[in-house]
Parts: C-alpha cells; structure tokens; sequence
C-alpha cells in the first residue's frame, strides 16, 4: 500500500473546493475593479532567479527551497514566492514596452521546507498583485488598499494593518551601522542565524522569531529615524493617502518582511484570532528588483496573501458559504431496456446546461430514488416501462413531491423554462 501525501501537503477534496472558488471568486472580482490581469508563471524556475531575487541572506534561500537537479545537469527550484518569478517574465517578455503601470495578479501554489503549522504548509496556495512602473506614493495606497477590500469583501473583521518604510539604498547603509553598533555587545547571545545576519543584513536580525533574539532586539535603532528625505517624504505621503482612505494603521519600525527585496513601504494584515500566525497578507515596495533581473531600472510593489490562511480566518468567523445543492435533475431508469432513451435524454438536458445525473451501478428504483435525495436533486425523470411505451416519463418534484407525465420531447422546454424562473 502506499504511504499518504508527503509531509506539509494536503489533498484539497471535492467537499472544500467550493469554498477554494468562492476565494479565489472574490479575489479576481476586487483585482478586476482595480484593473489588475492574471498572470500564471511556471512552478519551477532557475535557481539563480530567487538567489538573485529574495537574497541569499534570506531564510528562504538559505533553508526552506525545494531545488534539484534536472537531466541537464540545470539546478531548479519550486518557486517558494511569486513576485522574482513575475518581474522575471515582466523583463522577458518586454512588458515594460506597455503603458505603465503594469498591473498583475497571481493564484497558485508556493513550496518551502519548513515545519508545517496552521494555515502554511510546504505547499501552500498564494494570492498576490505586483504593479510594475510607477514610483508614485498613491500605487504604495492603492495596492494597501486591495488587499483590504479582497479582505472585506471576504466579511473579514478584526483586521490589523501595519506599515513600516525599509529606506533604500542610500538611507539603509546608515541603519545598517546603527544596527551593528547595537547588536555588538550581544552578539554571541543571538542566534546562530542571527549571528551570521549580524555581517550580511543586520536588518534580518530585526524579523528572527526566537525569543531570545527578539528580546535583545527590543530598542534596536529604528529604520524610520535613519530615512533620507526622499524615503521620509515618500512614507510621509503614503499615510496621508491611507488617512485620506479613512484606514486605519499602526507603524511598526520593527516590520521588515522576509526577503531581501523591498524598499521604501512595508506593510502586513494581520488577523488577530489567528494566534501566533495572525498575519494574512504581507508585501511592499521593491525598486530595484526588475534592474536586479536583468531589466530597466523599474520601480514595483505587491504583496502577498496566504490563501489558507485566509480560509482558516473565514473558518473561524463561519463566513464561508455552505455547499451548494449543484445537481437539478437525476434521471431515474427502473428498466434497463430504456437505459439507451434515457441516456440520450440526459446529454440533451446538459447540452441545454441543466446539471444532471443517473445511477451507473445498476441499483434497484428504491435505491436510485434515495441517491437523488443524498444529492439533493430537485427533479426527479422516471423512465418507466408503461409510460416510455406512451411516450412520456415522470417528472417529480423532489421538493413538493408534485409529480406529472410530460412528453419526452418536451422535456428540456419544460425543464429549461423552469431553470429560468427559478433565477429570475
């Protein structure tokens, strides 16, 4: 026999795809509203695109990438995030040629090696936006925003946003030294992780998760008070614009995000019952990604959503819908010499769009009756042996238990009309 799915997946069953699409529904309908368009990128990619990408400082580079070697001798790695992978087809399909600001969206699974827990396996689904060409404070709002209005559709409360500016290139060196010149006395008492951030991104120490780490991080020199005055200005408009939006935020100088890409705005949704996991949605502004892949100095931000995370919050605030009842009509067929006639019948009705079934195994009347009730037909077609004789069947009322004999010709007319009417 075999062994069950590996470690960190989970089979997504029929019973639970319904709730997937309402998601995933809601979340193309608020990217549409936006402007936003769909891209799909492949699930693996060149190593050297997220070594070069999220930075080679980073946990995720360093511990949790699924990479192998394919027959080529090529190293490849399951993409562990989307935005190298998109900005990588932004630069080589030359989609910078099209009128900034381009303006993407992504639904897929992510891969990283790291210790299952709620809402973040080691095949995990993500949503994320990426804007690409406009270094404007108001894109920072409006991709904020998103996220929040995709939340909110969703029926989300008791949402948190926390927002933060990394600085750039010219301000972040200063900070970096700060950093340093803070960290030094404790250096041996971090982490082993920590102490070899301490020389490469002492930034990182910022975001570590051990307790003893985050204790000696308390008072750490803040990236805001080291901002340039472009950064500053920039950070100052975006919260001018989100209070102009009416939403509310906290500044956090200790929000840095995971990968070694951002710049200027940072920011997190958190869903507070969640716990220790609480955030939903992270993302922010990266300058220099696109030059960094190859491309023309491109400005870009985006975030991204972790999507069973998402249902896990709507779980807990029973904000999912209940399954649906997806069959109208099961055909019932007591004689097997009108399997033919009723099978034909069938393909005529979902040719005419009306979702049926009928009974595969054979079973008795009895039992086919009972299995429209486990599917929660509507209708029920009798193909009786005296009334096929008369040209007609039984059509039942699964609801009101009303039945008639009607025409076997008439039969999509009648249930076509009916479908009609019960959505007007």
């Amino acid at each position: 026999m075999l062994t069950g799915a590996p470690r960190g997946t989970k089979d997504i069953l029929p019973a639970s795809i319904m709730a997937w699409r309402y998601v995933e529904q809601v979340m193309r309908e608020v990217c549409a509203i936006f402007d936003y368009h769909e891209i799909r990128t492949p699930m693996f990619e060149h190593t050297e695109l997220f070594h070069r990408g999220i930075g080679d400082t980073t946990d995720v580079v360093e511990k949790e990438m699924y990479t192998f070697t394919d027959r080529g001798a090529r190293s490849l790695t399951l993409r562990p995030e989307n935005t190298a992978s998109v900005v990588r087809a932004f630069v080589e399909n030359k989609m910078y040629g099209d009128v900034a600001p381009t303006k993407l969206y992504y639904i897929g699974p992510m891969f990283r090696y790291d210790r299952p827990q709620a809402g973040r396996m080691r095949q995990f689904h993500q949503f994320g936006i990426e804007a690409l060409g406009a270094s404007s404070p108001i894109i920072d709002a409006e991709v904020i925003m998103l996220a929040l209005q995709v939340l909110k559709k969703l029926g989300l409360t008791d949402l948190k946003l926390k927002i933060n500016s990394v600085g750039c290139g010219n301000c972040r060196p200063v900070h970096r030294k700060l950093l340093q010149d803070f960290f030094r006395p404790n250096l041996q008492k971090l982490c082993r992780d920590c102490q070899n951030r301490f020389e490469r991104n002492p930034l990182r120490i910022l975001d570590c998760k051990v307790p003893e780490c985050k204790q000696i991080a308390v008072g750490a020199p803040k990236i805001t008070d080291c901002l340039c005055d472009e950064c500053s200005e920039h950070f100052a408009k975006v919260q001018e614009l989100l209070n102009a939006a009416g939403v509310e935020y906290e500044i956090d100088s200790n929000l840095v995000r995971g990968l070694d890409y951002y710049t200027k705005t940072a920011f997190e949704i958190q869903y507070s019952p969640l716990g220790a996991q609480s955030a939903v949605c992270g993302g922010g502004r990266y300058d220099g990604l696109v030059e960094e892949l190859g491309g023309p100095s491109t400005p870009g931000i985006g975030f991204a959503m972790g999507m069973e995370r998402v249902l896990l919050a709507l779980t807990k605030q029973n904000l999912l819908p209940e399954a649906a009842e997806n069959i109208d009509i099961f055909v019932v067929v007591p004689d097997t010499d009108n399997l033919p006639l009723a099978f034909k019948t069938l393909n005529v009705l979902r040719a005419c769009g009306l979702p049926c079934d009928m009974d595969f195994l054979g079973r008795s009347m009895k039992a086919q009756m009972k299995q429209a009730n486990r599917l929660k037909a509507h209708k029920v077609i009798i193909f009786g042996e005296e009334e096929v004789a008369r040209g007609v069947v039984v059509l039942r009322d699964m609801d009101t238990s009303e039945q008639n004999e009607v025409q076997i010709e008439d039969l999509s007319i009648i249930l076509n009309k009916t479908e009609v009417q019960k959505h007007e």
